[in-house]
């Protein structure tokens, strides 16, 4: 499949061939919806805990006397029903996260990137890099350009830094490393700019 690659300015400087078997696949939206829940669930930190009777305050040694006091036999000044004695079944620490395989991520990414170019909602660019800093002279270019939300893919390490610090400032607009590429922000911006460079790295991430 042939593609337009533009400049900043949203003017077609060439064509492009795409991989098809990463760009042009059928859509698995149960797929997608387990790669989704697969990152949530990677991303929530578990960390609420309460103390156990091994970590609360307090004695291990018998309180009072089995027998003669008239109160009930203890054992120990920590259970549940004393002040101050540990919470009974309370939260612990946990890994929420589940594992899934390899071929299932490559195929959600694949999917998740086919639909969004099925709604040409990805916008092949030849490269990043600006002259001015300023965040108006990016916004004028960018207006070129339909969309309420973006994402820009890029191919390097490090993104340009002008490009960096002019974006910084516009709303609903983020940028990341091909190497990061998710199903999750795929589909949460509406348009997904993608830098010349990348193109060939992520068909190699994916094949």
């Amino acid at each position: 499949m042939k593609k337009d690659i533009v400049n900043i300015d949203n003017k077609k400087i060439k064509d492009i061939e795409l991989n098809e078997s990463v760009f042009c696949l059928k859509t698995f939206p149960d797929l997608i919806h387990q790669y989704i829940r697969y990152q949530n669930a990677k991303s929530r930190q578990g960390s609420h805990k309460t103390k156990s009777r091994s970590e609360v305050n307090g004695k291990a040694k018998k309180p009072f006397s089995q027998k003669g006091t008239g109160n009930a036999r203890q054992g120990s000044s920590k259970p549940p029903h004393f002040r101050g004695g540990a919470t009974s079944m309370g939260p612990v620490n946990r890994d929420h996260s589940f594992s899934l395989n390899k071929k299932e991520k490559k195929l959600a990414l694949k999917s998740a990137l086919s639909s969004k170019l099925s709604t040409d909602n990805i916008v092949f660019i030849d490269s990043l890099e600006i002259d001015s800093h300023k965040t108006k002279n990016l916004n004028l270019k960018l207006q070129n350009f339909s969309f309420t939300s973006a994402l820009f893919v890029y191919a390097s390490d490090n993104i340009n830094e002008n490009f960096k610090k002019a974006s910084s400032n516009l709303p609903r607009i983020s940028s990341l490393s091909h190497k990061g590429l998710n199903v999750k922000d795929l589909l949460s911006y509406e348009k997904i700019f993608i830098e010349e460079k990348s193109i060939e790295k992520i068909a190699e991430r994916l094949s």
